[in-house]
């Protein structure tokens, strides 16, 4: 990742002879290949540019899009929320562009994953073998969720999709008992339909969170919380799965 004065973030595949062209001039590849993060180079226009290996947010925020992604301050929750641990089977449904698959791949947790469109799941794959390697294991299948779930004892079911109140029937078979259901959804409409369908099922300790991120500039005397924020980008609705009885 490339940095520029103003705090401008460029994210480049590295190649042997390869260069990157800004209106602030070219970087060369080779210049960068084999030197230690946090280096300062110019570009051809005399312009610097700090380097770094980017961060997961980084990549979430700046890789090829087929779908919205869900934000890095969302995914963080969600892997908290859900309790994601190593381990854990988890069915995802909903991959869109791959980043909630990536962090929970990057926590350990192995994936089964349901996506109803093929360039969605183009995407999310090529995607996460980008940031974590052509030899990731990503189970993924072009399959409707809400028309059943083929696998079963799941740990985890978390979803990202406009009706998750339809996959709550399949997932009181799919979840082993005790293990958590997490749709995120961005209108409180939604949310509302969700939970009255998990209150009629086996699910219990349902919670929904929304998460705001509020950053602060501070320089010298001046301190205060900065104009802009990210504030509401979704919901997270989760639940656990009980016994009936």
């Amino acid at each position: 990742m490339l940095i520029d004065a103003k705090d401008r973030r460029y994210l480049i595949t590295l190649r042997e002879g390869g260069a990157f062209h800004t209106h602030a001039g070219i970087v060369q590849h080779d210049d960068l290949i084999g030197a230690s993060e946090g280096t300062v180079v110019s570009g051809s226009g005399e312009r610097s540019f700090l380097v770094l290996r980017p961060t997961l947010s980084d990549v979430v925020l700046k890789m090829p899009r087929g779908a919205q992604v869900i934000y890095p301050k969302d995914l963080g929750a969600i892997l908290m929320q859900a309790d994601i641990a190593p381990g854990m089977r988890v069915l995802e449904a909903g991959v869109g562009s791959g980043a909630l698959s990536m962090t929970l791949l990057r926590a350990g947790a192995l994936i089964t994953a349901y996506e109803i469109r093929e360039d969605f799941a183009e995407q999310a794959r090529r995607n996460v073998v980008d940031q974590l390697g052509p030899d990731v294991a990503y189970d993924i299948h072009i399959r409707d969720v809400t028309q059943g779930i083929e696998h079963r004892d799941f740990d985890r079911v978390i979803l990202d999709m406009p009706e998750p109140w339809d996959v709550v029937a399949h997932a009181e078979t799919a979840i082993r008992p005790g293990g958590i259901f997490l749709a995120y959804l961005p209108t409180i409409n939604q949310v509302q339909q969700l939970r009255d369908t998990l209150r009629d099922a086996s699910f219990g300790l349902e919670e929904t969170v929304e998460i705001l991120r509020r950053t602060w500039h501070v320089e010298r005397r001046s301190v205060r919380p900065d104009h802009r924020m990210v504030a509401h980008t979704g919901f997270l609705t989760s639940a656990r799965r009980l016994v009936k009885r």
